[in-house]
């Protein structure tokens, strides 16, 4: 398990990615429909997911963590959903949320772990 600081500093860093990413599709006008609604889905669920995985543990154990497994893997399937969204209006935007994915399928397997072992 990587040490917290790590963590936070690159939860930060991949925010900062996340929107420019979306600056650069909302200034040619793109960040409307399904891709705003991508965006926003994804929004939700990585506030969703330190709250299953942290916050709910102490009230229900592994069953939380089975939980947030299900959250990160919805944030997964919605982080390349808005590559596949975000790339051809700015490959720049696209090539930004890339770290995203990695992290999000990394901290996956974390959880994953994390549940299986609890």
């Amino acid at each position: 398990m990587p040490p917290g600081w790590m963590f936070r500093s690159m939860w930060m860093l991949l925010y900062v990615a996340v929107a420019v990413a979306a600056w650069l599709v909302w200034r040619r006008g793109s960040l409307t429909g399904g891709t705003l609604a991508g965006y926003l889905i994804q929004l939700m669920l990585n506030a969703a997911w330190p709250l299953a995985f942290f916050g709910l543990f102490p009230v229900f154990g592994a069953a939380a963590l089975w939980a947030a497994f299900l959250v990160i893997g919805g944030l997964g399937v919605s982080v390349a959903f808005l590559i596949l969204r975000f790339g051809p209006v700015s490959p720049a935007a696209g090539l930004l949320m890339l770290p995203y994915l990695s992290w999000v399928v990394f901290s996956s397997s974390l959880n994953l772990y994390s549940a299986i072992h609890n």
